[in-house]
């Protein structure tokens, strides 16, 4: 696969100028990927970039780019006596560490003026497996909700501050309203562009979508391959363990006929998701994409799940109790197949970490990560739209990357941009902001952007072999997507 050749074109383009400093929490994979990338496209001096970090992982990254570096791991008691005498009224706060409470930064982050952005929700150490919560407490559906209630209360909306938006959850969001415009067309359903929230339900609503998978077949591979005892992956190892140990959740669609034997309700919120008693890592659903075709992936939480579940609900205008249309949405992921492996030990472990952990980056000798979103149930069937990306290809356009990483670094910039562009907007999803906007900004790091429609559906070749239980009669139902 080529180079981008628009992405050559625009590397040195200036997308938006800081009104402060940058202070990056975290500095992993993402956050080394994402730093010389925001340089680039941002206007900030290095002198006002800092790294606020808990160990000396990418010390060597950050002295050759030229930023401060300070090792000094943030804790639900040291948070505030560290940030409070470095955030300024028009900063920028980037969040991409684990065990460090997006919400209690985002507060931090309100009070101060300053604009925040981070990849995930997260909580303080321990809190997606903490026992004495229950299930629904200690679920993304939970951290949501906790995080949006900042808004309550407030005469206006505060500093902007974007939650969850790498990769996914968030550019995948934006990649649902390009796919409902896509449909759209193809099928000769005349719609102007939705300007609003209640306009793009309405349109999926019209398109007849039941179900959205966020589609991922990861197919990088590593020399040295992964050890006994040691878990690989292509992210962040302690950020996938964690998503993968939490409850499998899932936005519920108004279609579904057979609620899940293992499946909750939760008693507060929208009521837009549910969440099973089991763990993601050890749930796995039958979903397709271009390249890899039908294959099975984990319905690992993920907030967009959530939050595009409840972005595209249709209420009744004279009960907003009542729902008339929601689609099912959830993860459908398939990473690197060293992190397969990984997972089979670590589940064969009890869900107790290895004691060993590596993030592939240099090692990764071929692969692509394929991640889109797959809208089914519509008159053409299935359509994937998403990014193609070569970790060949990546390692062209941007230092310190891989394939996975990049399709967050990149995000992250979209993102970053359209926030600097919209500093007032208070606590937002990815769903409400301008999906053209950051797409315009991501996109030349994406490599090839693919949108095709397929007649598979979690019917095909099935019952061959032994008989099963399904429905025959409307494929789009969840029992025929889990496999048992």
């Amino acid at each position: 696969m080529t180079a981008n050749p628009r992405a050559m074109t625009t590397q040195k383009k200036l997308h938006a100028k800081l009104p402060g400093k940058l202070v990056l929490i975290g500095f992993g994979s993402v956050g080394q990927g994402a730093l010389p990338v925001l340089l680039r496209h941002l206007g900030v001096a290095r002198s006002d970039v800092l790294i606020i970090t808990a160990d000396d992982r990418g010390a060597a990254e950050a002295a050759r780019l030229g930023v401060r570096f300070l090792v000094n791991p943030l804790t639900r008691g040291n948070y505030r006596a560290v940030l409070e005498p470095i955030l300024r009224p028009g900063d920028f706060l980037l969040n991409v560490s684990v065990d460090v409470s997006s919400v209690a930064l985002m507060e931090l982050c309100q009070a101060s003026n300053a604009l925040y952005l981070d990849t995930c929700i997260e909580p303080w150490a321990g809190g997606y497996i903490d026992t004495r919560l229950a299930p629904s407490q200690r679920s993304n559906y939970a951290l949501r909700e906790s995080a949006l209630a900042l808004n309550r209360g407030s005469a206006a909306p505060g500093t902007t501050a974007v939650l969850t938006h790498g990769a996914n959850p968030g550019l995948v969001s934006h990649f649902v309203k390009h796919a409902l415009l896509d449909i759209a067309r193809d099928t000769g359903t005349k719609v102007s562009k939705p300007n609003s929230r209640e306009k793009w339900a309405q349109l999926a609503h019209k398109l007849g979508i039941k179900v959205i998978h966020i589609a991922e077949r990861d197919t990088q591979s590593a020399h040295p391959t992964k050890r006994v005892g040691e878990f690989v992956n292509t992210w962040s190892v302690d950020g996938f363990v964690g998503e993968g140990s939490q409850p499998a959740e899932l936005g519920w669609g108004t279609h579904e006929k057979y609620f899940p034997a293992d499946g909750r309700r939760h008693d507060f919120g929208p009521g837009c998701a549910i969440y099973l008693q089991r763990p993601g890592a050890s749930t796995r659903v039958r979903t397709w994409t271009p390249l890899e075709g039908p294959f099975h992936g984990f319905l690992i939480t993920h907030g967009e799940s959530i939050s595009i579940a409840d972005y595209l609900t249709v209420r009744n205008s004279h009960n907003s109790e009542h729902v008339r249309y929601r689609p099912t949405v959830h993860y459908a992921y398939h990473p690197c197949d060293g992190a397969i492996a990984s997972i089979h030990e670590l589940a064969g472990k009890n869900w107790r970490l290895q004691d060993k952990t590596r993030v592939l980056m240099d090692e990764i000798v071929d692969g692509t990560d394929e991640l889109g979103v797959l809208l089914m149930g519509h008159a053409k069937g299935a359509y994937w739209f998403g990014s193609q990306l070569s970790v060949k290809e990546s390692r062209k356009l941007a230092p310190y990357n891989n394939a996975t990483s990049l399709q967050v670094t990149c995000s992250i910039l979209g993102a970053m941009v359209w926030a600097v562009e919209n500093p007032h907007r208070g606590v937002i999803d990815p769903d409400e902001m301008d999906f053209g906007r950051v797409m315009e900004v991501a996109s030349p790091y994406l490599g090839k952007l693919v949108g095709t429609y397929s007649n598979w559906t979690p019917l095909v070749d099935r019952g061959v072999l032994f008989p099963e239980d399904f429905d025959t009669a409307d494929p789009w139902q969840f029992k025929n997507f889990r496999v048992t």
